[in-house]
């Protein structure tokens, strides 16, 4: 150790530890440490050396003096620099000809002192100091050095838990923003890119890469790709087998590479082509055991992934594939609503044409009446008698369209099924919730403790309750509540649908269940004449309990069983 009397120790020591304030940069920091390290002992060459956990060699960090800028990576215990790593111990050579594990790298130096920077048991890295003078160094210049790196470890193990603690913040600061951010993605384009650029700008990577499993056809494909530069994306259907990317599927764990440059991946076809990417982390994008492909991030530098990153970049892959199934289901939800929406028009149209049909029934009995009641008697030959006979027959025939039509407008009776009522509500609402949300609408719905049971086609009643909604959102364009009550009474089952919207306009209060009547542009008039024609066929009813500026009540009316 120096002693105090030494007057280089003090400012020295006030220079690197004023580094772990005003430096927030580890590398920044190394080239400041450097530049005292030269300054104090007027040495001609230095350098500062980490060791790599990863590669376990010595890598230059900063170096002042060597020819070109060189850097090196040595093995601990090769040259004095990793003598001093591999025995934890300082080191001073005053003739560097008279020691063989001297490794020349300048022609010109003669003395060099090494001391190792320890961080309790743990060395995590050299400063190497060379002089131009033979005993350029003395023994108290390698006391002194000694203090100093240990030190200069003091702020480097600071800046690093400070360079730590940041990313951690970052990581969650993204976590937080990407989580409310993929959640609400429904479009699958726009959650891949929203999940490559985050996950890409936690880690501060290069690019970031998300490739899909094909599991039937064997084949991953490159869905989205966030970059900085701009980097062209794998094309086509890439075979699994052959790709880098199998390692994370097939063991539904994440997989780190440390440089992806070496002989070992070359020809690899999902690997981006760019020289200047070396660590690679892969993470399966897995949910409740399924793979549905692989987040691959790449790092232009050889980079060790720590424990907190993996998590991290976990988190945010399983975040996202929550979100892709989410995408999924309710791109399945709309199919459902447009099955849904396409049977609705099919049912409109046949009650419709039931109704018709109905309407025509009546005149064409009155016609077969008085057709048969006429007692024409024509003589055989009179030409008259084929035409009675043709308009006997058509009023027949149209008398067995008018019933056919009616027969399949009616919902036989082995369609019908017991069904929880409560159940059947539920399972409406969820075919519409995101409609809902798209029109900011809230539902209070809260199912009795046991609920009706009736006797119905769960279809139609399913087509009377969204109408019923629909009625109601369209009456709500700002925005609103629907509040539907489930109640019993002793033979009956009583539905309440109730809105906040404008009301029924008076003009056809009275007549809203007619069929053809509209209250609004573009509607057909039809919706409420067939709930109730609905409703009747399984005898219930439907009723308007209450309309007016702040909202209407409907209400449906079915037997229980």
């Amino acid at each position: 150790m120096s002693t105090p009397t030494d007057p280089r120790a003090y400012p020295a020591l006030y220079r690197l530890a004023s580094l772990a304030s005003r430096n927030g940069d580890p590398q920044q920091a190394l080239e400041e440490m450097m530049d005292v390290l030269m300054s104090t002992f007027k040495a001609d060459a230095g350098s500062i050396a980490l060791l790599n956990p990863t590669t376990t060699k010595l890598e230059t960090e900063v170096q002042r003096g060597m020819p070109d800028n060189q850097r090196f990576a040595l093995k601990p215990g090769h040259g004095i620099t990793g003598w001093s790593a591999l025995n934890a111990r300082s080191i001073l050579v005053p003739d560097v000809s008279t020691v063989s594990r001297y490794i020349a790298v300048r022609p010109t130096a003669r003395c060099e002192m090494a001391a190792p920077m320890n961080d309790g048991d743990v060395v995590i890295g050299v400063i190497d100091l060379e002089s131009d003078r033979v005993g350029g160094f003395t023994s108290v210049d390698l006391a002194l050095l000694e203090r100093l790196a240990l030190e200069a470890t003091l702020v480097v193990r600071q800046l690093w838990l400070t360079r730590g603690l940041q990313a951690k913040a970052r990581q969650l600061s993204t976590l937080l923003v990407a989580g409310q951010s993929l959640v609400a993605k429904l479009e699958t384009h726009q959650l891949f890119t929203t999940l490559t650029r985050d996950t890409r700008a936690m880690l501060q990577g290069r690019a970031c890469l998300l490739y899909l499993h094909d599991t039937a056809a064997g084949t991953l494909r490159c869905a989205a790709i966030d970059s900085s530069p701009a980097l062209p994306a794998p094309e086509g259907d890439l075979p699994i087998d052959a790709c880098l990317a199998a390692t994370a599927l097939h063991t539904k764990k994440q997989m780190a590479f440390a440089d992806i440059q070496s002989a070992d991946f070359q020809n690899v076809p999902d690997l981006p082509a760019d020289r200047s990417l070396h660590s690679a982390l892969l993470t399966p994008l897995l949910h409740e055991g399924e793979v549905f492909g692989v987040l691959a991030v790449f790092l232009d530098r050889i980079h060790r992934f720590d424990d907190d990153e993996k998590r991290a970049c976990m988190t945010l892959a399983s975040l996202g594939a929550v979100a892709l199934q989410n995408a999924r289901l309710y791109a399945r939800v709309f199919q459902s609503e447009e099955t849904l929406r396409k049977n609705e028009q099919l049912t409109t149209l046949g009650l419709l044409a039931a109704e018709i049909a109905h309407e025509i029934r009546n005149p064409l009995t009155v016609l077969k009446l008085l057709h048969g009641g006429l007692g024409l008697d024509l003589t055989p030959d009179d030409p008259r008698t084929t035409d009675l006979r043709v308009i006997n027959e058509k009023l027949d025939q149209l008398e067995g369209i008018v019933l056919r039509v009616l027969q399949f407008g009616r919902t036989p009776a082995a369609l019908h099924s017991r069904w929880s009522l409560a159940d059947i509500i539920q399972d409406t609402l969820v075919l519409i919730r995101q409609k809902l949300a798209q029109a900011r609408v809230r539902v209070h719905f809260t199912p009795p403790a046991v609920s009706p049971i009736v006797e119905a086609h769960k279809g139609q009643l399913q087509q009377v309750l969204l109408n019923l909604l629909f009625n109601a959102m369209d009456a709500m364009p700002d925005g609103g509540a629907i509040t539907l009550s489930l109640r019993e009474e002793t033979h009956d089952a009583i539905l309440d649908v109730a809105d906040t919207g404008t009301g029924i306009p008076d003009a056809i209060r009275e007549r809203v269940f007619d069929s053809f009547l509209s209250g609004r542009p573009g509607g057909t008039g039809l919706g409420l004449a067939i709930a109730r024609r609905i409703l009747e066929s399984h005898h219930g009813s439907i009723a308007v309990i209450a309309t007016g500026p702040t909202g209407t009540t409907m209400r449906i009316t079915l037997p229980k069983k």
